[in-house]
């Protein structure tokens, strides 16, 4: 390898370990650090990307190893030594890059990232594991922090909560996220644009509930799958499409997004039914809207773009009463972890407390504002009952005009993450008018 290689590779490792350490240290999510690492071959974003990733995603595991592996803890001001280690562990565990490469590279990028102190070190860490990696391994199955690779406060929600399903939620957390499309009907059918992908040398199969969803057997960049710049298709997955047979549209009806940003549901309601009266798609952040804007433009679709609180809806509301309403609600997130490693170092047991009292207050606000016989689909992408159930049965406790469904029928269902090889999404069906609600659920069976 020649010695621009070297300081290539050593500093890809360096700014794989400070981006981990901005995660890990500072509240950083990832979705916030997209575009970093533009400097570097576009090759070397790719595994620049996957060092992170799997950094986070096996976060617990590595440091339940690393406590084994130092003979002391590091010190708090070496935060980024410490997130280098781990990048060391995740080239060598889970990305398999051969053990001198990594070993070599991650050591050089001690200097790059001004801890040449620390070289002797990294390396003696880094040796120590590969020669009893499966040692380590055998004793992690016994702990289950390190077997899982979760914060003990999830893993503890989850069993109380799911106690026959917590072990394979926990792992199908931890299997690389499958693509699912969610195909624009306005625009081309699904099963002509499943025979476009088989043209260009694709794979790809169909869901069989979820009608407009594809999966793309290979994930892939959509700038590789043809038709994305003219909104032939958009990236969402067969569990978040489900909200659309829930809805029941009907051409005029009036209907309204209420936590609509990036967009994805409000523009597959448009897709479906291009004929309604309007669709008002809310959200609090000017900037998020943008994002809802500049995806309707691609999928050649029209909204009513509102600023708003969905918790205070004398802010932005001002007649007439809406058809239908969707409440896709800030939430913990716990069933997209497999998309979103960072989920885990950035969630707190003490967050879904104050994430139900917001679902509660957003579920107050947009209640009045639906029309007697109407209807409302509540939704999260969370695993835990604390933010479903729990705070829809509360709602219903209190709005004697809101019927909901017994558990296991279509108008209340809990998708498990990796079930059908969907993310884990929560979704109740509400009709307004004390039980005698036009709004009919047929079944739906994620």
């Amino acid at each position: 390898m020649s010695d621009r290689n070297e300081g290539k590779g050593a500093a890809l490792r360096a700014e794989a370990a400070r981006l981990n350490a901005l995660v890990v240290h500072g509240g950083r999510s990832l979705a916030t650090l997209q575009d970093a690492g533009g400097e570097f071959a576009e090759r070397d974003q790719s595994l620049l990307r996957a060092m992170l990733a799997g950094s986070l995603r096996w976060h617990h595991r590595f440091e339940w190893q690393l406590s084994k592996l130092l003979d002391r803890p590091l010190k708090r001001r070496d935060n980024e030594l410490a997130a280098l280690l781990r990048i060391g562990l995740t080239q060598l565990e889970v990305l398999r890059i051969p053990d001198h490469a990594a070993v070599s590279a991650t050591v050089d990028a001690t200097s790059t990232l001004g801890f040449a102190r620390a070289r002797g070190l990294v390396n003696a860490v880094l040796r120590r594991y590969l020669r009893e990696r499966d040692d380590l391994n055998k004793q992690g199955e016994d702990v289950e922090v390190a077997r899982f690779s979760h914060p003990e406060w999830l893993i503890a929600a989850l069993k109380k909560d799911w106690p026959d399903d917590f072990e394979t939620i926990l792992e199908a957390n931890n299997v690389l996220p499958p693509l699912w499309l969610r195909v624009n009907r306005t625009r081309v059918d699904r099963d002509a644009y499943v025979n476009l992908l088989e043209k260009s040398g694709i794979d790809a199969s169909v869901h069989a509930h979820s009608v407009d969803a594809v999966l793309v057997t290979e994930p892939r960049p959509v700038s590789e799958l043809p038709g994305f710049s003219d909104g032939l298709f958009s990236v969402q997955d067969a569990a978040a499409q489900q909200v659309v047979e829930l809805m029941q549209l009907e051409p005029g009806l009036r209907v309204l997004d209420a936590c609509a940003a990036p967009g994805g549901k409000t523009a597959h309601m448009l897709e479906r039914c291009p004929q309604l009266g309007e669709l008002i798609s809310l959200d609090s952040d000017p900037g998020r809207l943008d994002q809802v804007r500049a995806n309707l433009d691609r999928l050649g679709l029209e909204a009513s773009l509102v600023v708003g609180d969905a918790t205070e809806a004398d802010g932005w509301f001002a007649g007439p009463l809406f058809d239908r309403a969707l409440i896709d609600a800030p939430c913990s997130a716990t069933g997209v972890i497999r998309r979103h490693p960072d989920i885990k170092l950035l969630r707190r047991a003490a967050d879904v407390t104050g994430l139900a009292e917001k679902q509660a207050k957003i579920l107050d606000a947009i209640w009045p504002l639906l029309k007697p016989g109407g209807s409302m689909v509540y939704g999260t992408c969370s695993v835990l009952k604390a933010e479903n159930i729990d705070v829809i049965q509360a709602f219903v406790d209190r709005n004697p005009d809101a019927s909901l469904a017994p558990s296991g029928s279509a108008r209340h269902y809990q998708v498990l993450p990796g079930e059908k090889n969907m993310d884990g999404f929560y979704y109740a069906c509400l009709g307004k008018g004390n039980g005698d609600s036009k709004y009919k659920v047929s079944a739906v069976d994620p």
